[in-house]
């Protein structure tokens, strides 16, 4: 299994959920300025659960341009480790081009994202749109399988973030898309959303997402409309 290795810069953009990152193919790393003294519990609690996969970096000064130097700096400590893994840089900052740039020139795959949201292996799915001949070698595409499956597998998938499910419908999706498999169709990401709904497994309050899920999804049949 390749890892794909995250490198969040929290002082562009600021993740509250690490939601989408629970599988084991992801390592993340958070790096933090002098000032971001105060993390959201959500965040906090999800780097515990993830455990060894999930390191903090704090920069003890502050200074122009400090936090991406040690960004790069670590990108280029975990592509010397593991030079076929696939690297991830969130951040909005666009300074970090053209060192990836250079990288993929050495057959290195790179990707920054403006979110985890819009990380190439969740993005391509919701969007609908083909990923780029880069992008596709990130996450492999699933094998097709039903509906009905794909649902059980989100219930269950659910239930595995326990008091850390997505709170947002964007994030619902995306999460739905990461447990069922990564690159489905959008068709595919809107059947087992909709199903979810009218089920009573999630209720929908304008963006905001609540749960109702059944006690074990191994374990009880879902039931059919």
């Amino acid at each position: 299994m390749k890892i794909n290795y995250v490198l969040i810069d929290y002082e562009n953009v600021q993740v509250q959920s690490l939601a989408l990152l629970k599988g084991e193919q992801f390592s993340v790393r958070v790096f933090l300025g002098p000032k971001n003294t105060k993390l959201p519990v959500e965040l906090v609690v999800a780097m515990q659960e993830i455990g060894r996969r999930a390191e903090y970096i704090v920069l003890e000064t502050s200074g122009s341009n400090a936090l991406d130097f040690h960004i790069a700096y670590y990108l280029g400590v975990l592509v010397a480790a593991d030079p076929a893994g696939f690297f991830h840089i969130i951040s909005k900052d666009t300074g970090f081009d053209p060192l990836i740039r250079h990288l993929r020139g050495r057959k290195i795959v790179v990707v920054r994202s403006a979110s985890l949201e819009e990380m190439p292996c969740f993005k391509t799915a919701v969007s609908g749109a083909a990923p780029s001949s880069q992008e596709s070698k990130v996450i492999p595409a699933a094998a097709p399988t039903s509906t009905e499956e794909l649902l059980k597998l989100a219930v269950d998938g659910l239930m595995k973030y326990k008091d850390n499910k997505p709170r947002k419908v964007a994030t619902l999706r995306t999460t739905i898309n990461a447990i069922c498999g990564k690159q489905l169709p959008a068709t595919k990401i809107d059947a087992v959303y909709n199903a979810l709904v009218k089920r009573g497994y999630v209720k929908i309050n304008g963006e905001k997402v609540s749960y109702a899920l059944p006690d074990s999804a191994q374990n009880r049949a879902v039931p059919k409309s």
